[in-house]
């Protein structure tokens, strides 16, 4: 976004609802606050506004993470947009999470914080849109578990979404839930992990770094890490001319993601949402996928990342194929990046003109569909 102006940041807010807020999977949150901010004004009628669901580590501030998506460049115009970010339930940017205070003992969660599913985060974005009396959304957009997010929005409040992108995100194949088990154990077999009961100030630092250089070698391509790293030996140590034996600069790079990681991010918050990407499936609540998929009502976009190896770009174009066949107005791009899964964030510039022509096409109103009802958590 160079020599663009910043985002207009409206400001940054929580949303508290002290209703018991009942789970897909069993218990409840009571209260459920949810962290946001918002880019743009709203306009009168309320249906301008852009719902942008962020991945694993992000949070509210969208323009702080995918700033190339703003502007005139952009995708998001605020000129005539209204972009709300929240930060998911189960993560640690303000919103409940694990590390938020459980009233019933007034101490944090911790590891007692209950499973929470996709479904979980989405309504809980939908309680604060009712808050601030936005009932239909121009558009929903997210990468990662962002698009998982967005996906599920457009099933469970098919009448809500004006147009839905869905960016570099399926189910998670048999690799990808293997990659986050082993995430889970590296930070649970670390000695200061303490059964999950660990001191704030004494983290699994050990452990959760590993886990995150595990998830970084799944963001990146075999290209990348070629291209940037090859076969050099790594000399982030204090002598510039003396380099351990056997180590190279992909380790240096993978040690410093790890531990740099653990200063921002809470190990219980990622167990949690780690988890909730495991359990994403369309089809819980519904009779099949095909009857999940048939809900939607939105124009979807459908954009796989070339070199993406954690959701390959094959399993989104099959998924565009499924929701096409289900009688969605489904349409599948492809990001060139060899980035891997992390494309969608380090070639925004690439991804936002083709979403910016997605959102700009007038919108039609859909075909009347007969819409099959959702699970008995879904709205309730």
């Amino acid at each position: 976004m160079s020599g663009a102006p910043e985002p207009t940041f409206e400001g940054e807010w929580t949303f508290a609802d002290d209703k018991p807020f009942p789970l897909a999977e069993g218990g409840e949150l009571s209260p459920v606050t949810l962290r946001y901010a918002r880019y743009g004004e709203l306009n009168r009628e309320r249906d301008n506004v852009i719902l942008v669901c962020h991945a694993l580590s992000g949070s509210a501030r969208a323009a702080d993470w995918w700033p190339e998506m703003f502007g005139a460049e952009g995708a998001f115009d605020l000129n005539h947009h209204c972009v709300i970010g929240t930060n998911i339930i189960g993560s640690c940017y303000g919103s409940t999470g694990p590390s938020s205070i459980n009233p019933r003992t007034g101490q944090p969660y911790r590891v007692t914080f209950p499973l929470i599913t996709i479904r979980d985060m989405v309504r809980s974005q939908a309680l604060l849109l009712e808050h601030l009396g936005i009932t239909r959304l121009r558009a929903v957009i997210g990468g990662s578990i962002g698009g998982m997010q967005a996906l599920q929005w457009a099933v469970d409040f098919a009448e809500r979404v004006g147009r839905c992108v869905v960016v570099g995100a399926t189910e998670l194949s048999a690799m990808g839930l293997a990659l986050n088990h082993l995430q889970r154990q590296a930070i649970q077999n670390d000695a200061q992990w303490r059964g999950g009961d660990y001191d704030f100030d004494s983290p699994p630092v050990g452990g959760f770094a590993m886990a995150r250089a595990i998830a970084m070698c799944s963001y990146k391509s075999a290209e990348l890490f070629t291209e940037r790293f090859g076969r050099r030996p790594d000399r982030s140590g204090e002598d510039p001319h003396r380099t351990p034996e056997g180590r190279f600069d992909v380790a240096g790079y993978l040690d410093y993601q790890g531990v740099s990681f653990t200063r921002r991010f809470d190990a219980n918050a990622y167990l949690t949402i780690t988890k909730a990407m495991d359990t994403f499936d369309l089809a819980r609540g519904y009779a099949s996928e095909e009857d999940a998929l048939r809900r939607i009502r939105a124009p979807l976009l459908l954009v796989g990342i070339s070199s993406d190896w954690l959701f390959p770009a094959a399993d989104v174009r099959a998924l565009s194929d499924r929701a096409r066949r289900a009688g969605v107005d489904a349409s599948y791009l492809e990001l060139h990046s060899s980035h891997g899964h992390d494309g969608f964030l380090a070639d925004a510039h690439r991804l936002a003109p083709p979403v910016r022509e997605f959102l700009n096409k007038a919108e039609v109103m859909p075909v009347a569909r007969t819409v099959v009802g959702v699970g008995s958590n879904a709205h309730d």
